[in-house]
């Protein structure tokens, strides 16, 4: 007997475009806090599970700015330093709308993985202070402004890419109430 296949958009890795992309990409954002809550279970050297978690924080960091999101979702980003001036300014990079279309299981996972993450830290940050155990804030803090930064850069990605698109059709079809409000109704109800 054959198992019913998941709907289209559920939370089913098998739906995916890219289902090995997905799984190391979740995988990464799983091992961290893994790593951070059960390695004590393991050994008994913090500046092991320190340096593990570190490592592992920063994969993830890399792995999802520079191909889940791209693979995923069809969004990039990086920073640029002016050499001249010394300013920084973030530089944005999304698919163009008619060369990729992004599969809903593929951009369920991506956001609420990269929403939940610092919940998560959040809430270990949290249960460090009430515990007392002050020694793990520094990793904890680390953790944060990885996860916060992805996640602040990934939501802007996908600001100036929906503002772009919008931008784009409503200058080819005329149309710009009617696309605004398609824009805003279709981002309301895709996660």
């Amino acid at each position: 007997m054959e198992q019913p296949q998941p709907a289209p958009g559920s939370l089913s890795w098998r739906l995916s475009s890219h289902p090995i992309t997905l799984l190391t990409f979740l995988a990464f954002r799983v091992s961290s806090l893994l790593v951070y809550l059960f390695g004590l279970l393991l050994t008994a050297s913090l500046v092991t599970i320190f340096i593990a978690t570190i490592l592992l924080l920063a994969a993830d960091f890399y792995y999802l700015k520079n191909i889940a999101g791209r693979r995923l979702v069809g969004l990039r980003w990086w920073n640029e330093v002016d050499p001249s001036t010394g300013d920084s300014h973030w530089v944005f990079e999304s698919s163009e709308p008619g060369t990729k279309v992004v599969n809903p299981t593929d951009s369920r996972f991506f956001w609420i993985a990269i929403y939940a993450q610092p919940v998560f830290w959040i809430a270990l940050a949290l249960v460090a202070v009430l515990t007392l155990k002050f020694i793990w804030l520094p990793l904890v803090a680390i953790a944060l402004v990885l996860t916060i930064t992805n996640t602040l850069a990934f939501s802007r990605c996908d600001k100036f890419s929906q503002a772009s698109n919008l931008a784009g059709s409503a200058f080819s079809g005329g149309n710009l109430a009617g696309s605004i409000a398609s824009g805003m109704v279709g981002r309301f109800f895709s996660r």
